[in-house]
């Protein structure tokens, strides 16, 4: 037997249903917020990612699926969305189209990681870019899309955690300070640690090392570092986003794992999830457009983690699914009956009732079993009887209940298969 490869895992049929209310819940509520749905390929060039993500980062360096495809070009399942999302942005001019895109997206990306609960090498993404506007509103309005998201699918408890990393020229500023005073403890940083200091050093923020950790309570807290712009920039963000009723609790040491970042950052995080507490989070990106290609544009946008999200639905017995078991079964009591059997079915889907039929030519007592093994509230039987009578027997699963419908109008009892 051939197992599925390590890191991913199939989505079954019983299970697929909390996707799907899951990925409903978020498009109506993207709508509502004015977005518009964007689909790149799954592979891009190479570049797209080294360029826009940075070739500092673990993601680039680490964990992206690169390989040759026939014609010798780099080629990258991607790792994420922001930077495949600009680059279709700037190729197709969209910008050109309007000053302010409002886009959303969902679907599988890649990263060669160490499998562990809730964490995949194919993992799946809901994520939404505000592209076009530098004002603090539209920080504050890609947290209030997050927050209704969350609301959307029952998630009310989560924590906020925010920060910002200032303009390009404040960052350096506080990247050096950080770097002379790290170099100063060297010697008591964990290796990777020690290995980020010239290559990503704001990476050392994240560190989950104890020691590390408590090295970085004495390090330069970048919110020190903030010219006035940034300073006034993020004042408000916080202002609008709490005169909005969203709670959030300020964190200097978050800084986010990729390099297009710049000013406000932020980060979901649920207690039921344990040491992995993170199911999204995002920020500003203002030079990444610039750097694929385009003009000069500001950006702010988030990604959430679908598998992580369904993982606190499940702990905190919130899982709900889109309906999909089959309304009606139809009961095909004699084989030679299949094409009447076949017939009502399609005035019955035409309705848009939910409607299977028997195709393995079992004994009655065999398709009423099946019947009620997918969940069909009613059956219809198809005899010779109710072919000579020109009515049909309609067993209501639930109750047992029995009635008689005329075979020519039974779509009309399209209320009560609702039910």
């Amino acid at each position: 037997m051939i197992q599925a490869v390590r890191g991913t895992k199939d989505i079954l049929p019983d299970t697929v249903g909390y996707w799907d209310y899951v990925e409903s819940s978020f498009r109506k509520i993207s709508h509502l917020f004015g977005y518009k749905e964007l689909r790149t390929p799954i592979f891009e060039k190479t570049e797209v990612f080294s360029r826009g993500i940075g070739n500092a980062t673990d993601i680039v360096n680490k964990e992206m699926y690169t390989f040759k495809d026939k014609s010798e070009e780099s080629i990258t399942l991607r790792p994420e969305m922001t930077a495949a999302l600009v680059r279709a942005v700037v190729q197709n001019s969209m910008l050109h189209e309007s000053p302010l895109l409002r886009l959303w997206y969902f679907g599988p990306f890649f990263r060669f990681e160490r499998p562990q609960k809730g964490r995949f090498r194919q993992f799946h993404q809901y994520g939404a870019e505000c592209i076009g506007s530098l004002n603090p509103e539209a920080d504050a309005e890609m947290i209030l899309l997050a927050d209704s998201l969350f609301k959307s699918v029952g998630i009310s408890d989560y924590n906020l955690l925010i920060n910002s990393l200032g303009s390009d020229e404040s960052r350096k500023k506080y990247i050096d300070e950080l770097v002379n005073y790290l170099k100063s403890v060297k010697e008591k940083l964990s290796e990777d640690s020690k290995n980020r200091l010239e290559s990503n050093p704001l990476r050392i923020l994240d560190s989950k090392n104890e020691n590390d950790i408590y090295i970085l309570n004495e390090a330069p807290v970048i919110l020190d570092f903030l010219d006035d712009i940034s300073r006034k920039h993020f004042d408000e963000v916080k202002m609008l986003i709490t005169d909005s009723g969203i709670n959030f609790t300020l964190n200097p040491r978050l800084v986010r794992g990729l390099d297009y970042y710049n000013h406000t950052v932020f980060e979901f995080q649920s207690s039921v999830l344990g040491a992995q507490d993170s199911f999204g989070g995002g920020g500003r990106y203002n030079n990444l457009i610039e750097q694929l290609g385009g003009p000069s544009t500001a950006a702010v946008g988030f990604a959430l983690g679908i598998e992580r999200i369904l993982l606190i639905l499940e702990q905190t017995k919130k899982l709900q699914e889109i309906e999909s078991s089959p309304q009606v079964f139809i009961v095909t009591a004699n084989p030679e009956l299949i094409n009447h059997s076949l017939k009502i079915a399609v005035k019955l889907r035409d309705k848009k009732i939910r409607t299977v039929v028997d195709l393995n030519r079992r004994s009655i007592k065999s398709q009423m079993k099946e019947a009620n093994k997918v969940g069909a509230k009613y059956v219809i039987i198809v005899g010779d009887d109710e072919m000579r009578d020109g009515m049909l027997t309609v067993k209501n699963m639930q109750t047992s209940e029995q009635v008689k419908q005329p075979i020519s109008s039974i779509e009309n009892y399209k209320n009560n298969f609702e039910c």
